[in-house]
């Protein structure tokens, strides 16, 4: 998570000074040491982002606040390939279950010492034995990718990299509930700080889905960070950008070659980033509950679907095509919960019963009963709105492009739209989990707020 907002925030340009400054802060790991047989370098970048469970730096109070009690595995929580186009215009975010039936290569055990042969586990256990080297030459055996770069959060780094860009906005059409972190959101628009933000990214029992379920709340996090980070006034305040990076570089670890020079190349190509340039995916499974003796349940990578994902990664291509113009959109609130009453606010005829019909065609629970409005020289179609219901209007809104939405405060549930004379047609939307399309493959502006 912390990548994608350190190359934006480069963008600002500040100057090598200030950026060399925090370079030096950067806790050093060095885990391509020794390598040999990796696999052959590809166009665009690919850094190993790695979350561990490092608790050690967070205050008593805050453990119990944020329910970080226990004992950490040493290992890692969250593992994503983050591929960075080489013209700069797309980043590829690939998560890899931390469950992922793994076999690693030869190493020594970073706390025995002694040597062992390749032999299966779960891929996060890679990190308990081998550290960031082992994790790094598990990956890149599993995936054929190499890895340019590493980076390594922990909880603390986590809740100041969120904190530092004043919170992060999350939207959720149902509540989300986690007993075993405290998380506690009801639907609706929310601004997470840091602490609350690690309850979100950490909750594994909100429902049924598990580990996946937490894969896919990590990447609409990054998703949202990203939006943060490149539409607030970071990138041109030269306070704010020193500040916010000295608390997000001085709290992580990352290997030599990802310093100063690097941010700011990277930063200032990237300086028209925005949400949709970003896609996500998690790497698609063939086999779960694989159990493994010794090891326990595990989950198998579908080989097929997997390779198309990390051969997109090797050929620097996008993980899937990008929608046509006309594909339908995908909006926050399903148009079958949404009641609309259609108003004519123009002199033509028959303009409210085409409007209704078309949203109606679309899904939208229309009256079928049209009007005409009050004003009838209604150039842009608007849509009516209770604040109360400002999703809804979003939803509705995007199946009227240009149209306005406007707040009418005690409206009430049933959402009005004045046709104008700039109606051409309502655009097909629809309510559907990103990624859900066959492709697994979510862009940024699709995970965000809508």
């Amino acid at each position: 998570m912390t990548t994608l907002s350190v190359l934006v925030l480069a963008a600002a340009g500040i100057g090598h000074a200030v950026v060399s400054s925090l370079d030096a802060g950067i806790d050093r790991v060095d885990p391509f040491r020794d390598m040999k047989n990796r696999p052959e370098a590809g166009h665009g970048t690919n850094i190993l982002l790695v979350g561990t469970d490092g608790r050690e730096k967070v205050g008593a109070q805050a453990r119990r606040t944020y329910r970080l009690g226990g004992t950490p595995c040493n290992c890692t929580d969250t593992i994503m390939i983050v591929h960075l186009s080489e013209d700069r215009r797309r980043a590829s975010v690939v998560s890899l279950p931390r469950d992922s039936y793994a076999m690693t290569p030869p190493h020594t055990d970073r706390v025995s010492g002694e040597e062992h042969a390749g032999h299966p586990v779960k891929l996060n256990a890679a990190y308990a034995e081998g550290g960031p080297e082992l994790t790094v030459r598990t990956v890149e055996k599993m995936t054929r990718v190499k890895i340019d770069h590493y980076l390594e959060l922990d909880f603390t780094s986590f809740m100041k990299t969120v904190d530092a860009v004043g919170g992060v906005e999350l939207c959720t059409t149902e509540p989300l509930k986690d007993s075993h972190t405290g998380l506690d959101l009801p639907a609706g628009r929310h601004t997470l700080r840091g602490g609350e933000a690690l309850r979100y990214v950490r909750a594994r029992h909100v429902d049924g889905a598990a580990d996946l379920g937490r894969m896919k709340r990590q990447q609409h996090f990054m998703a949202a960070l990203l939006d943060r980070t490149t539409s607030s006034g970071i990138l041109l305040n030269p306070m704010k950008f020193r500040d916010v990076t000295r608390a997000v570089l001085g709290s992580v670890r990352a290997d030599e070659g990802f310093g100063a020079g690097e941010l700011l190349a990277l930063g200032r190509a990237l300086r028209d980033f925005s949400p949709a340039s970003s896609e996500f995916t998690t790497v698609p499974l063939g086999e779960e509950g694989h159990v493994v003796e010794g090891i326990g349940a595990t989950l198998k990578w579908d080989p097929e679907k997997s390779e198309k994902i990390f051969a997109a990664l090797r050929e620097d291509a996008p993980l899937s095509p990008p929608p046509s113009p006309d594909a339908a959109r995908r909006v926050p609130v399903d148009p079958r919960r949404i009641r609309v009453q259609v108003e004519n606010g123009t002199e033509t005829e028959g303009l409210g019963r085409r409007v209704d019909a078309a949203l109606a065609a679309t899904g939208f629970r229309t009256t079928r009963a049209p009007v005409n409005a009050a004003d009838r020289s209604v150039r842009r179609t608007v849509v009516a709105y209770d604040p109360r219901w400002d999703r809804s209007a979003q939803s509705l809104a995007a199946a009227l492009p240009g149209s306005e939405l406007r707040a009418v405060e005690g409206q009430g549930a049933t959402l009005r739209v004045i046709a104008g004379t700039d109606f051409e047609k309502v655009r097909e939307v629809r309510a559907e989990d990103p990624g859900q399309d066959g492709s697994g493959v979510v862009r940024g502006d699709e995970a965000g707020c809508a």
